[in-house]
């Protein structure tokens, strides 16, 4: 049985990652952490642990304490915050992972680092963007996201670490809400859909980009890591994709459910920036035939399901 990690636990994917581990390897096999200790109650019903992603003394004991074999790292600074804060972007994105690649290294342990559609830029393909081809992002955190492939393969090329991980799309959550992201208007929009049937988006209308359910996230952070190493060959940074969509399909969406809900536009000039440096949809063929992966849903599917949870959940 796995004896796992997961650093940076109450963000938007590890508050609903940990669970689901928990539900496969059992409570007391999966330790949350993160850097405070005010967390969703939930991550307490096993094991957890106040961790800094700097902290490799502190990480490395608790390694130890809990013969972990293999981590999740979702420790980052996201897209439109790194931009305000460039250089704690680069210590934590990078620094952090160094840190975590290293205690890999040591222990013999897997690795799970997730990387993005900001580690492509202007000069990207952006229709069906290729598994390999130029990544010259604009943005910090496209740099460290870049970065972190390239030490993820070097490590496990050079030192034989068992490193993988997906570029994840933008990600929508019923659960937690997003911390900074260039995508995070797709999980508002949902919200205010039901409070007050009224939206301001912040990116233009026509601004195309891949998304995905958190459910469906979830899924491919667990199917990679469980997948025959034989098979792998790309191993860090597969493109995973579910739907492509813009503010307007997404609205039209939401009007099927809330005929009154009403969209208006004040552009982010900065978010809107970075949305346009990245990719309208990716081609996720190599994830596909290299360990079968395949979304479970796409926007019709989502919309109904976000709008009947968020509900229920803004009801109480």
């Amino acid at each position: 049985m796995k004896k796992i990690l997961v650093m940076g636990s109450a963000g938007q994917i590890g508050s609903e990652l940990v669970l689901a581990l928990r539900k496969i390897y059992g409570e007391n096999n999966v330790v949350a952490s993160d850097i405070r200790a005010d967390v969703n109650p939930q991550l307490k019903n096993g094991p957890f642990e106040v961790l800094d992603i700097l902290d490799v003394p502190k990480i490395t004991a608790v390694v130890k304490k809990y013969e972990i074999d293999t981590i999740y790292n979702l420790v980052a600074l996201l897209s439109a915050v790194g931009e305000q804060k460039p250089k704690l972007s680069w210590d934590i994105n990078i620094g952090g992972l160094v840190n975590l690649l290293e205690i890999a290294r040591e222990h013999k342990l897997s690795l799970f680092t997730p990387s993005s559609i900001g580690a492509f830029g202007p000069s990207t393909p952006k229709k069906n963007t290729p598994q390999n081809t130029v990544q010259r992002p604009n943005t910090i955190y496209g740099v460290t996201k870049v970065s972190g492939e390239l030490l993820c393969d070097y490590y496990f090329k050079r030192f034989g670490v068992d490193t993988r991980g997906v570029r994840y799309p933008g990600i929508i959550s019923n659960v937690t809400l997003p911390g900074g992201g260039t995508t995070d208007y797709a999980v508002e929009i949902y919200y205010k859909a039901i409070q007050d049937k009224r939206f301001i988006c912040n990116l233009k209308a026509g601004t195309f980009l891949d998304m995905m359910y958190m459910p469906d996230a979830i899924k491919a952070a667990i199917d990679i890591m469980e997948a025959d190493p034989t098979k792998l060959i790309h191993r860090n940074c597969f493109n995973v994709a579910a739907m492509s969509f813009d503010p307007e399909m997404i609205a039209n969406e939401i009007k099927k459910h809330i005929p009154e809900f009403e969209m208006k536009y004040e552009i982010d000039e900065i978010r809107q920036n970075i949305a346009n440096s990245w990719p309208d949809n990716m081609d996720d063929s190599a994830a596909k035939s290299e360990w079968n992966w395949k979304p479970q849903y796409n926007l019709a599917s989502m919309t109904e399901d976000m709008l009947k949870v968020l509900s229920v959940k803004l009801q109480k």
